[in-house]
């Protein structure tokens, strides 16, 4: 949803230990706490929530379109991936994982390659653009791929993330050097960077739009983003797409039937083998999903 057909409505754009920075529908900035009975019912105020205030409280939350958890943000048109190609390595498997959780959110999933002078890219870029997932290559000595990011963010709520390290914080201060965000080390002990990022905040960008750094995902898993049941996940996929309902069997899981469309689109190479992996893993894991956590 947006805030334009609703006078009253205010963006929350931080969030730092109950107080909430709030921007007015005239551009106006106000910190705000937030009602108690909001929390009494559960509902808590997420940066990127539209939002109604009076005298400095806010008093009503409008509905969401959707909602990411760690940090909480709301209402994303895009979720970024910054994938380094070295320190730390991409990992396939969970960069599948949280893009099907963008599809299932309904969020734009992007991928921005970074490192790419110190490691090959072409098999990576040529992967995720063969399934619909666009993909830009990070060189900080081209002008033109930086200005393809930030013409990707124009007019857009887009979040960041990836890998610790993998150039999140770095790639934002390229694009936009007045947010002075700050930015981590490799550790050489654990081959992954250090958190910089510690509370949700969206930046408002000089050309529209708005966008959120977040921490790293490397430690933490899927589920704590989204529960999604097995019935739900080809969906997710969505080089699947032509093909799932031209199965034999109408509840055909995808992983080892007989008369299967989408594994012979697998062996005859239409579907990347790689993400048919990662959705076989995710489904054995949602095959263990008990229905209260649904």
């Amino acid at each position: 949803m947006t805030g334009d057909n609703i006078p009253e409505a205010y963006r929350i754009m931080k969030s730092v230990r109950g107080l909430y920075t709030v921007v007015s529908p005239d551009g106006i900035l106000q910190e705000c706490s937030a009602r108690g009975v909001l929390r009494k019912r559960g509902q808590e105020p997420y940066v990127g929530d539209w939002v109604k205030v009076e005298e400095n409280v806010i008093t009503e939350l409008f509905p969401r379109k959707n909602e990411i958890i760690r940090p909480p943000l709301a209402n994303l048109d895009q979720l970024c991936f910054v994938v380094s190609m070295c320190e730390p390595q991409p990992n396939v498997r969970l960069l599948d994982k949280f893009i099907a959780v963008a599809v299932y959110k309904n969020i734009q999933p992007l991928l921005f390659l970074t490192k790419i002078d110190l490691s090959a890219y072409q098999e990576i870029y040529e992967l995720y653009q063969s399934v619909g997932v666009p993909v830009f290559l990070i060189d900080y000595q081209n002008p033109e791929s930086l200005a393809a990011v930030k013409k990707a963010f124009q007019h857009k709520v887009s979040a960041l993330t990836g890998n610790s390290g993998a150039g999140k914080s770095t790639l934002l201060n390229a694009l936009y050097p007045d947010l002075s965000i700050p930015t981590g080390e490799i550790s050489q002990k654990l081959g992954r960077g250090k958190h910089t990022t510690r509370h949700a905040q969206l930046y408002a960008l000089e050309n529209g739009g708005y966008i959120a750094d977040t921490p790293g995902f490397s430690t933490f898993e899927t589920m704590r983003y989204a529960v999604i049941r097995k019935e739900e996940l080809a969906d997710c996929f969505l080089e699947f797409g032509e093909y799932q309902h031209q199965c034999q069997f109408h509840d055909c899981s995808h992983t080892c039937e007989k008369g299967c469309a989408v594994l012979e689109a697998v062996k005859e190479g239409k579907i990347p083998l790689s993400r048919h992996q990662s959705y076989c893993e995710m489904y054995a894991e949602a095959k263990q999903i008990k229905e209260w956590e649904t």
